[in-house]
């Protein structure tokens, strides 16, 4: 009942409006209404902007005039979402598909590439503004050219190209006379402020970002005002003045939010990339996880989302809680599938399609291309042999390399079962390597730093520490152990090197590779056990790093050499 009421309460301040404004609009010529449009839009009067461009549309199409029609369903698609917004501007191509001049069709493709990206979708707004580039060149259509590449631009600032886009906004930001409107003026200030920053222009950002400020036509217009509150907020974060660039983004977000306008997204990574490198994880991952929300509601992504999403995955994973580190990693491979595919897109047609020089050079392209379909086709196919051959090559390879692995793991697996077999007097003087698994520990040579008393209480802590497993336990270092043991690090190092003729970290390994050899052959119970389990239960914090230590110890792997335990006892 309430929505009910909500959307009829809607509907007749909708009608109130309209007939109480109906008469003073009559009054009013298009170019004064648009003007009352743009003020009720950037008022973010919806309603009222709404109101505006239905009864221009209805006043164009009852005078029939064509060019003012086209306009109406221009100023009306700003009012929509965008299936609907979609449908206006193909109207708006439909009347106009036969108006003769130089505007169109080229306005409407390039219209339809702003909608585009508004809405997240930078293939086709690419495509919609090449054309319209193509169009606005054909009709030799200054104004509409400008147009054109200023968007690209946008497109290049998207991609990272920066320093590119920085030229194509100076340019027209100093050769903008009969090209731009004031609008247009202060956003081409405004993308050359950002563009400076990103490529660490800081002086010349500065400079725009203040004249921007200062810009009696921005002092009039909260939107523009809270653009160079962000842009100033970037700068200061730029030269980690962290403070000041936390209060002016505060106040940028405080309106993008009321207005719920998609800058609000830059705000916040900018918001919680100041608390990133002031060390406080708890305001960066309130801001960062209000991103998530957005762009989960609206599916309008950017670039430095990953950023965003490493940092939430990598914040659950140190907390443990693993059900939102999952939940972060789902989103952040939903989100970087369709910021990879826009970029691979981006990449390949920025560069195949603007930057070509000029249509007759995109035609002399397209005929070699024709002349040369057979030589393609022939390289074609070279290609794919060559990558079937190295397919087999590689096939090839790695059946050898497993066939290899699996003779480690058998021979391995016959000399642990035949040294069970045997009564060993000392099982500490016995260890395992990669081409020779049993080896006997050389003999005690003399060190001339430790005292002979200090070495022999430290071999006797080893032999304990060997004996009763410790080297099980996760988290041993050099320097815990030697703790344990009350010596320094220097004397135990030593030690290690001398008598077991290896490093510390090598000496760990292996004792804890040489146990689980030998407890996977005679623990049925163990073997049954996935290797993150067995990885964490002989002492290593991930599975990656105990089959690295596996696989330097004995040649194989942990899976070969499990699997070929299981075929032995099976046969």
């Amino acid at each position: 009942m309430k929505q009910i009421f909500l959307l009829l309460f809607t509907f007749f301040c909708s009608l109130f409006f309209t007939q109480s404004k109906i008469d003073s609009l009559r009054l009013l010529n298009y170019e004064e209404l648009k003007n009352k449009f743009n003020v009720y839009d950037e008022s973010n009067k919806k309603l009222e902007a709404k109101a505006i461009s239905r009864y221009y549309l209805s006043k164009a199409k009852k005078e029939k005039n064509i060019l003012e029609t086209a306009e109406g369903y221009n100023l009306i698609h700003l009012t929509e979402d965008f299936p609907l917004a979609l449908k206006y501007v193909d109207s708006m191509a439909l009347i106009t598909k036969n108006v003769k001049g130089d505007i169109y069709p080229a306005r409407t493709f390039i219209i339809k590439g702003n909608l585009y990206y508004k809405y997240d979708n930078l293939k086709a707004a690419l495509d919609n503004y090449i054309l319209g580039l193509e169009y606005s060149k054909r009709q030799k259509n200054v104004k509409q050219i400008a147009y054109a590449n200023m968007n690209i631009a946008y497109l290049n600032s998207y991609m990272g190209n920066n320093k590119e886009a920085a030229k194509t906004f100076r340019y027209y930001l100093l050769n903008s006379q009969n090209i731009t409107d004031e609008y247009q003026h202060d956003q081409m200030r405004v993308s050359l402020a950002y563009c400076y920053i990103k490529i660490n222009k800081i002086d010349s950002a500065r400079f725009f970002i203040q004249e921007g400020l200062h810009s009696p036509f921005v002092k009039k217009n909260k939107y523009n005002m809270n653009q160079y509150l962000y842009l100033s907020g970037q700068l200061n974060l730029k030269i980690k003045n962290y403070q000041t660039a936390i209060a002016e983004l505060t106040k940028a977000y405080n309106y993008f939010s009321s207005i719920n306008d998609n800058n609000q997204n830059f705000v916040l990574y900018s918001l919680g990339k100041c608390y990133e490198e002031l060390h406080n994880k708890q305001e960066t991952i309130k801001y960062f996880t209000q991103i998530d929300a957005h762009v989960k509601e609206t599916e309008v992504t950017f670039p430095e989302l990953g950023d965003v999403y490493n940092f939430l995955i990598d914040y659950y994973r140190e907390i443990g809680d693993k059900e939102k580190q999952l939940y972060y990693i789902d989103r952040f491979l939903k989100v970087d599938k369709k910021l990879d595919d826009q970029f691979r897109y981006l990449s390949t047609e920025l560069h195949k399609k603007y930057d070509t020089p000029n249509l007759l050079q995109e035609k002399e392209d397209i005929i070699n291309e024709l002349k040369n379909k057979k030589t393609f086709l022939y390289a074609s196919v070279s290609i794919l042999i060559l990558i079937l051959l190295m397919f087999i090559y590689f096939y090839y390879k790695t059946n050898k390399a497993e066939k290899r692995h699996r003779k480690i793991a058998q021979d391995l697996i016959h000399l642990i079962e035949k040294r069970n077999l045997e009564t060993i007097e000392n099982k500490n003087d016995q260890q395992i390597k990669t081409d020779e698994p049993v080896k006997v520990e050389s003999e005690s040579k003399t060190i001339k730093t430790v005292p002979e008393d200090v070495a022999q209480s430290i071999l006797k802590d080893l032999d304990t520490f060997e004996n009763k497993r410790h080297f099980l336990k996760n988290g041993i270092t050099l320097t815990s152990l030697a703790k344990n043991i009350k010596t320094n690090t220097a004397y135990l190092s030593e030690i290690i090197n001398t008598h077991k003729d290896k490093n510390f970290t090598t000496y760990l390994n292996d004792l804890r590779i040489d146990y689980v050899l030998d407890q996977l052959v005679k623990d049925k119970k163990f073997r049954s056990y996935k290797l993150p389990v067995i990885a964490e239960e002989i002492g290593y914090n991930n599975v990656q790093a105990f089959s690295i230590a596996f696989k330097k110890r004995t040649g194989t792997t942990p899976s070969i050499y499990i699997k070929e335990i299981e075929k032995s006892i099976s046969s």
